[in-house]
Parts: C-alpha cells; structure tokens; sequence
C-alpha cells in the first residue's frame, strides 16, 4: 500500500461521517454517575472521560507512551463541541479532538513511518510500524460499539495495518474460516514453525477489543514456548460482528475448535483454551462442554457468575463497560431487562460451575480486589475441575501486570497440554 493510497483511503473512509453520532450517545449511560477504577485488566477510568483508558495495555500493545500522551492531550485541550461538556473523549464530528480523528492521526504517523521503512528494504523496521500503526486505529474505534460508523471505519485502516505488518513479519500467520449459519467465521493461526503438529491454545480477550491486538501474546509468550495461537473476535465485535452474545458465549469458539481438527497444522489432541473478562466466560463454558476436544484452560478475571448476578457489583463498573456489555447482546440501551438477561450467562446458573467437574484442568488467574472478578468466581473454576487452580496475583505493579499474567498462564499450559 502506497503512502497515498492509503491517505486516500483514510479521505474516502471518513469523509461522509463528518456528523457522525458520537460514541458515548450510541448506548447512552454516560450520564449515569461515573465509577472510578484502576487495574491490570480494565486500565483506569475517572470522571473526566467516558472511555476506560487503558495506558498499560496500550503501550504493551506497541504504543509509544510519548504518542499516546500527546494523542489524549490534543483530545483533552480540544475547543470543540463535546455530547458531554464534563467528558473530554466525546467531541463531535471527525475533526481535531475527536477520539477516533486524533488516534487515526497516531496511526497515520506510524504508516507513514512503516512505508519509509519498507522503501528502505528494513523490513524489521517496516513491521514495528505497521503494528503499531494497527494498535492506533484499534484503539481509535474503542470500546468498537455496534452502530458507530466512525469505530467501523477505524477498524478498515486497523485490518489494512494489520495486514501489512503480517506481509514483512517474520511470523508464520495463516487464516483459518469457519462456518457458522452461513456466514465465514474468520481467526488467525499464529505457528512458531509448520514442521509438525503443534499445541495450539485458542484465544480471545475482552469485549472493546479486536483480535488484530493479540500478536504480541504470541511472540513474546506463545512462540517461546513452541505452542501455536489462534485468535478469535468475541460474539459482535470484529470478524465476529455478525453474532450477538448470547448465553451460549462459546458458540463461536466451539466452531472454531471443530475446524481446527482439518488444519495440518494443529494438533487437535492438544487443544487449549484461554480468555480474558468476558472471553473466559466462552473459555472457561468450552472446558466444560468440549471436554472430549479441550484439554486445558486458563480464565483471566473471568466473568463468570458474580458480576452477572450481584446488582451490585454490576452498578459499580463504568457506564463504557455497561454500554459494551449491551452493544455486544444486540441492545441499543443498557435497560433494566439487560440486567435480568446477563443472568444467563452466568456459568453457575447454566448449571456449569455448580454440577460435574470437567476434566478439563482450569487455572483460573485473578487479581487482589477485582471488581468484576471476585476469589468465589476462580474457587468455582478450581472446584468444579479436576486438577483445577485458582490464583490470586497481586494488582500491582500495573504496568508489568500483562507479564506476570502471562507467566503463569503459558506455564500452566506448557504442563497440561
């Protein structure tokens, strides 16, 4: 992709939503009262922003904190017309101050960068840039809600980056399609060579964000290990934008798993499965009804039971993840019907984590004093498999959280599948 092809492509993606409804009014609980956080999983909120801002995980993703400092400081110093005068991400239109403008901005800068590169044959060059490039218009869309065109378009310039960065990698990345009612189902297989069958751990984070993020899960944790990865978009979000979530969180993933078993690369014997927030809901469900094809799991501050069915726990989580959590059901308003459908999802009321044990070993990894993940949630995980686990790591350091995470999680995979 030439520089001014891509330019061109920003132009005519973003030209005729100019008056594009702003993100936090799609759902429209950003005037309930805001929730202050702070951890490893969901980054930082506080009453000044509608999104959660997720610093650690941005600059794990490749972000160079310089940019994302000065990107939310062009955001915050905006003289435009904001939804919410007391939110500073929620400028109106496509223009200066506008979350999705000024992150497409950062990854505009990126591109350039990754074009010069692969003009100069710098290939390793050309790849850092493009990966970050994809991480900026990733993070222009989020939280990625159904109905927001601005976050559809971002996610065009994300996959083109993406791509790009995959073309000069060195990294063997294949696609693997499924079918599900008909429509293609796409993930992406990432080997640390093609040489026999590998291990493979299937994976999905939350809910605001795209499976184009997860690569750097694979280099630096995955591949090391000699175990291969497949990412999955989560039900409404992504290459699984088709779908909403439902009770049966792992519809998709489970299709997934079928098709794995003609790819020559997997060994469908040694299957696992891994998620974050809302993605080990689907990981944690999977170890239990594919048990026969699951042969290990790992649930990271799993949404399990708890926030599903305490009121309040759910009134304590930001309006950005309660906006999310209705946009992925297919509602267009987080009503009180909402609230009463999240019920069945949890994995206690499916009869899941209150039955039989799996025989599918989960470790079931969560953090001192999460707010959506409690130690009864990771005790369920634990008691209801056999060889289960649950660990309680501690919530800081923030910024090395991804890492200790990690650890843990390809260890207890590296013994268990």
């Amino acid at each position: 992709m030439r520089e001014t092809e891509s330019e061109n492509l920003s132009v005519k993606l973003f030209k005729p939503t100019k008056h594009a409804k702003e993100t936090s009014t799609i759902v429209g609980t950003a005037n309930q009262p805001p929730k202050d956080i702070e951890n490893v999983l969901d980054g930082q909120s506080d009453n000044s922003w509608y999104r959660v801002l997720r610093r650690p995980q941005w600059i794990w993703q490749g972000v160079d904190p310089i940019v994302m400092d000065e990107t939310l400081a062009r955001i915050a110093a905006s003289d435009n017309d904001r939804s919410n005068e007391k939110l500073l991400d929620t400028v109106v239109g496509y223009r200066q101050g506008n979350w999705s403008y000024e992150w497409t901005q950062s990854g505009m800068k990126y591109q350039k960068l990754a074009l010069e590169k692969d003009e100069q044959a710098d290939k390793s060059g050309a790849t850092d840039n493009w990966r970050r490039a994809s991480a900026c218009f990733s993070i222009a869309g989020y939280p990625h809600l159904k109905g927001d065109p601005l976050s559809q378009q971002t996610e065009i310039l994300a996959n083109k980056a993406f791509h790009a960065a995959m073309e000069t990698s060195p990294m063997k990345v294949k696609s693997v399609v499924a079918k599900v009612d008909g429509r293609s189902l796409e993930g992406f297989l990432y080997l640390p060579h093609t040489n026999e069958p590998l291990p493979t751990v299937i994976v999905s984070g939350g809910m605001d964000g795209l499976q184009t993020d997860l690569w750097h899960l694979f280099e630096t944790y995955f591949a090391p290990a000699n175990i291969a990865m497949l990412t999955l978009d989560m039900p409404s979000v992504g290459r699984s934008s088709h779908w909403n979530l439902t009770e049966d969180s792992s519809r998709l993933h489970q299709a997934m798993l079928h098709e794995l078993e003609s790819v020559p690369w997997v060994d469908h014997h040694r299957v696992g499965c891994f998620g974050v927030r809302f993605g080990a809901n689907a990981a944690v469900r999977m170890a239990f009804v594919e048990q026969n094809r699951v042969k290990s799991c790992v649930s990271v501050g799993g949404i399990l039971h708890a926030m599903l069915t305490d009121v309040n726990r759910r009134n304590n989580i930001p309006p950005m993840h309660l906006d999310t959590i209705a946009s992925r059901m297919g509602k267009n308003q987080a009503s009180s019907t909402l609230l009463t459908q999240l019920q069945a999802l949890s994995l206690r009321h499916q009869g899941l984590l209150n039955g039989r044990k799996t025989k599918v070993p989960i470790l079931a990894i969560g953090l001192e004093g999460d707010p959506v993940c409690p130690d009864s949630d990771n005790q369920l995980a634990a008691l209801y498999s056999y060889g289960g686990k649950a660990k309680t790591l501690p919530n800081k350091p923030i910024h090395d959280g991804y890492h200790r995470i990690m650890l843990e999680a390809v260890e207890w995979f590296t013994k268990t599948l």
